[in-house]
Formats: C-alpha cells, sequence, structure tokens
C-alpha cells in the first residue's frame, strides 16, 4: 500500500536525543505510526514489522497504531531510519522534505536493523558503540 509519510519530532525522542545510541532513542525513531483501519488492512498488530520503501531506499520499522494520524498517512520521527528513505534534495532550503514523501509499506518478517547497522549502510560510520 503506498502512504503519504511526513516526519517530525516526538516527545519521547526529545527525552533520548543526547543519546542517539541509546535502545529507546532507536525504538522511538525506528517507530512507524499509523491509522488503525490502515493496519487492519496491511493485517498488522502493534509492533509488527513493516518494510518502508521511499525515494531513495527502504528501512524495516515497526507499525504503531495511532489515533492521531489519519487513513493513509504515515508518521516517523526524525532520525537515522527516516533518513534512509527520504531524498537528500533541499530546494535550495538547506533541510530535506520531510513531510511530502510517497512511500510503500508492507509487512516483513524482517526485524529492524539497528542503527549502527543503517549507519554503515549508508556508508558510514556506526554512531560510538
Amino acid at each position: 500500500m503506498t502512504f503519504l509519510m511526513i516526519t517530525g519530532r516526538t516527545v519521547n525522542q526529545g527525552v533520548t536525543v543526547e543519546n542517539k545510541t541509546s535502545a529507546a532513542y532507536a525504538a522511538e525513531t525506528s517507530t512507524c505510526f499509523m491509522h488503525e483501519f490502515d493496519m487492519l488492512e496491511l493485517g498488522l498488530a502493534d509492533n509488527d514489522a513493516v518494510r518502508v520503501t521511499g525515494p531513495c531506499g527502504e528501512v524495516v520499522m515497526r507499525a504503531v497504531a495511532s489515533p492521531e494520524v489519519g487513513m493513509g498517512t504515515i508518521f516517523v520521527p526524525y532520525g537515522p531510519y527516516a533518513n534512509h528513505i527520504i531524498a537528500a534534495g533541499t530546494h535550495s532550503t538547506g533541510m530535506p522534505d520531510f513531510k511530502s514523501h510517497e512511500v510503500a509499506l508492507e509487512p516483513t518478517d524482517e526485524e529492524p536493523k539497528t542503527v549502527h547497522e543503517l549507519m554503515e549502510d549508508l556508508g558510514g560510520l556506526a554512531y560510538d558503540r
């Protein structure tokens, strides 16, 4: 299924942002919040794995129902998981388009990668372990 992906900060993310290598930060930023009816249509329960494919790549995340997210839309917190699938172009603004990406979602049996693995996949160095 195709969805409009928007990104932003969450309160839990703000609490853990000082330690981007923590399990709490990884858990928050690897969550794909979506409408419960969309989850039902995909046969998903809370914390099931989904593959999110965007304009620049794909990443496996955990789906969680949220009454604050409209049908046909997903919300992904800023961070390494969102950055893995969005286009880097800034249209001369200095900031990528974090609110307007069309993505495809599908259930998967794969586990989400760690932040360290994502950084290495992009050709960079893993965060300090």
